[in-house]
């Protein structure tokens, strides 16, 4: 029996890590690479070839190749030293401990013997009658357990099996009345459920007739867990983390989870081999922490266009919060499920529909839409409450919930900033009256000519000393902002004010469209900055004028509709108040032309 060490020197961790990562030389004895544990652009990823290290300056995670193949397969450390140790052909020693999923493993393996041995019959021609071939049934290793109450129990006694190890790997049912032990599958057609590894963790099993449960799954074990494990995942894994280009030609790269084992065997069969399902579950987060593991990049939800389906879209959106996917929701246009649309020969249909799949964000918008409504102030509250969990997440590079917060303010009118503000307000989000929702209303003018000035004064603070302080603002932000930023000398010192707060957002908007530059060369961009540092000199002159134009005029509006249910006497006092107002706005403009 080798041991660990003895594995690890006849192991090369570039050779290892050169698997999973696409390495570059670094240096002397270093490699570099794409961190394979989180989403990057530059690479930060290293290995240590003289140490037999790798280590992430991005998010800190590092170790020997041991614990690399753990992460990177989700393996326990037994299982990886297993692994690695029949790569180079050592045999290892299990530790105390690590044998009873061991055993699962191999009772499982010889129940599925068990159950192929009895296909041929009744089982075999409903598959058949499905649209499966004699080599897709044998590749997804499909059977049937006899309807008998103790046939595999019996099966095993003559083989030395005892009933604890059935009873264990979930093979058997005790009734907790009597104590008596019986098959758990029986009658049914068997679908043997591998996880990612091509472990065989457990089965499927479905009826032939009309009787229920219907389904029935083996129970949780130490070797199956249904919320972690996918089914088809152990085939479909092949093309995850590859681009088109990397791909044969028709090869499908995208993960498509379905509702149903025969959903996944069908869609395989025909070409779509990223095909996956649940086990009777939404996707859960342990899924989508998988999924990123193996590099997922892209993921279709195809389930019925029901209720319940939507409600199941939705769930599994809802899981893949934090992780960096692409997810698209569609479902078969025939109303029919992937496998009977197939069976009746619409490919076509389908590909169609996956082409044609809503995005998430669309997709959650247009659900909550469809259920409230945006007819009224209620239909819109509700709205705004189903859409807050995906988009409170304020990290950048959660495009997902920026694409939610735009299309929510696009859909319901409402202001980037007011959205932003409830959304870091624990007390609003509690009590979202008409009068919030309609302070969230997206207005024009006067903000508008706010939202100008603090662009300039974050191009250039130090314009702040233009401003004498007596501004009332109307935008809330804006008024946060002007109140925290006082003798700041730089844009970055008004951000670290407000880092991780809700107007940091705003704030890195305007910024950016204050300063876009565009493609300007180096040479250029000295006298760029001068000049735009002038025009917002001259901005904030002008920006303040029409802010007191603007305010002017609203007062003057608000008059004039004051007029009409006035006394005379009022009506008089009315109308001089507007002529003074009339002067002052004359005034402010002929100001203007004069600095202009």
């Amino acid at each position: 029996m080798g041991t660990k060490e003895d594995v690890r020197s006849r192991l090369n961790i570039a050779e290892v890590v050169g698997e999973y990562v696409n390495l570059t030389p670094a240096g002397k004895g270093r490699m570099k690479g794409l961190c394979p544990f989180h989403n990057e652009k530059s690479p930060s990823f290293q290995v240590d070839t003289d140490q037999g290290y790798f280590y992430c300056f991005g998010c800190k995670a590092g170790g020997d190749v041991f614990s690399f193949v753990q992460r990177s397969e989700n393996l326990s450390f037994g299982d990886a030293l297993r692994k690695l140790a029949e790569r180079v052909g050592i045999q290892v020693e299990a530790k105390y401990g690590e044998r009873s999923s061991r055993d699962l493993y191999d009772v499982n393996a010889f129940a599925l013997t068990y159950f192929r041995d009895h296909l041929p019959g009744p089982a075999l021609d409903y598959f058949r009658r499905r649209g499966l071939t004699d080599e897709t049934i044998a590749a997804f290793e499909l059977g049937y357990a006899p309807d008998g109450w103790d046939g595999l129990l019996k099966h095993a006694r003559t083989k030395g099996l005892s009933e604890r190890q059935l009873l264990e790997a979930g093979l058997l049912t005790e009734n907790a009345e009597n104590g008596r032990v019986y098959d758990r599958f029986r009658g049914r057609v068997i679908f043997p459920i591998r996880d990612h590894l091509g472990r065989l963790v457990g089965f499927g099993g479905r009826v032939l007739d009309d009787s229920k449960p219907k389904y029935l799954n083996t129970p949780e074990t130490d070797a199956f867990r249904k919320g972690e494990v996918l089914y088809g995942l152990d085939k479909a894994r092949s093309g995850l983390g590859k681009s088109d280009a990397g791909k044969a030609e028709g090869a499908e790269s995208e993960l498509i989870v379905v509702e149903g084992y025969m959903d996944v065997i069908t869609m395989h069969q025909h070409g779509f081999t990223g095909a996956v399902a649940s086990l009777g579950t939404a996707l859960t987060a342990e899924h989508a922490t998988l999924l990123e593991r193996l590099g997922a990049r892209s993921i279709s939800l195809m389930f019925d266009h029901d209720e319940a389906g939507l409600k199941a879209m939705l769930k599994g959106l809802d899981q893949v919060l934090g992780a960096k996917f692409r997810v698209r929701a569609t479902s078969v246009p025939s109303g029919k499920d992937p496998a009977d649309a197939l069976l009746a020969g619409d490919d076509a249909g389908i590909r169609q529909a996956l082409a044609d799949g809503v995005d998430e964000v669309h997709y959650r918008v247009q659900a909550a839409i469809e259920t409230h409504g945006t007819a009224n102030a209620e239909g819109k509250r509700r709205i705004l409450m189903e859409l807050l969990p995906r988009m409170q997440n304020l990290d950048p590079l959660d495009e997902i919930a920026e694409g939610v917060r735009t299309a929510a303010c696009e859909t319901l009118g409402i202001k980037p900033e007011a959205l932003l503000e409830w959304i870091g307000s624990k007390a609003k989000r509690r009590t979202l009256t008409d009068t919030h929702l309609a302070g969230m209303s997206a207005g024009r003018g006067e903000e508008e000519n706010e939202l100008k000035l603090l662009r300039q004064l974050l191009i250039d603070p130090s314009l702040l000393a233009k401003l004498d302080g007596t501004k009332s603002w109307r935008n809330e932000s804006v008024r946060k902002v002007m109140l925290a930023v006082q003798g700041a000398t730089s844009s970055e010192t008004i951000l670290d004010v407000f880092r991780g707060q809700p107007e940091e957002q705003l704030l890195i908007r305007l910024l950016f469209e204050g300063r876009d530059s565009g493609g300007l060369s180096r040479a250029t961009n000295e006298q760029y900055e001068q000049k735009v540092n002038a025009y917002a000199a001259a901005a904030v002159d002008d920006i303040q004028v029409a802010m007191d134009i603007g305010t002017m005029r609203a007062e003057i509006e608000f008059l004039t509709k004051q007029i009409g249910g006035a006394t005379p006497p009022e009506q008089m006092g009315l109308l001089r108040q507007i002529q003074d107002l009339q002067r002052a706005v004359e005034a402010e403009k002929r100001g203007r032309r004069g600095m202009a």
